[in-house]
């Protein structure tokens, strides 16, 4: 991997609160402070705004958890960002994603085992990142399980870990490290 084009700051340049948040922040995932964290807190008004979203979708979305996990873990693995696939398994385990699913994840939605829910969840996935819009056939069967607010939800969670994707490809953020 090479060099991130933008280094995540210390904490004269994210100031005290992301650089507390961040260190926090790893703890919990029993990590190094996050460098998704510590760079985009350079720009401190963007960061606080963009956190305070982030965390309505996850963790205080109200899809289920283990399903919020599952279609950030497909997102990750299509977009081919590994700070987020890497991430998203660690605290995908505490949400009740096994090893298991995180093989048919790679494999995708065709892959046996997934719940018709679940099917319906990650094609849906794979379909908004490469169309962009969701075809008749899967919007029918995304709201055979979803209702308005539902699915709101699940657009802008797949949408937002997109745009995430593109953040951490293009700065070249690296994995954070296992905590000491």
């Amino acid at each position: 991997m090479t060099a991130p084009r933008i280094a995540p700051g210390g904490p004269a340049e994210v100031g005290r609160f992301a650089w507390g948040l961040a260190r926090l922040s790893g703890r919990v995932a029993g990590t190094t402070p996050p460098n998704l964290f510590l760079t985009m807190a350079r720009h401190r008004r963007l960061f606080r705004g963009w956190l305070r979203f982030a965390a309505r979708l996850m963790p205080g979305g109200t899809l289920p958890r283990r399903e919020t996990e599952l279609v950030i873990l497909r997102v990750a693995h299509v977009r081919e960002c590994r700070y987020e696939f890497e991430h998203h398994v660690r605290l995908g385990k505490r949400a009740g994603v096994t090893a298991e699913d995180v093989r048919r994840i790679e494999a995708g939605p065709g892959e046996p085992g997934w719940s018709p829910r679940e099917r319906a969840l990650l094609t849906a996935v794979d379909v908004l990142l490469e169309q962009r819009d969701l075809d008749e056939e899967t919007w029918s069967a995304l709201r055979a399980y979803l209702d308005e607010k539902s699915v709101i939800e699940f657009l802008l969670l797949t949408g937002h870990y997109d745009m995430l994707a593109t953040f951490l490809t293009t700065l070249r953020v690296r994995p954070d490290g296992a905590r000491r």
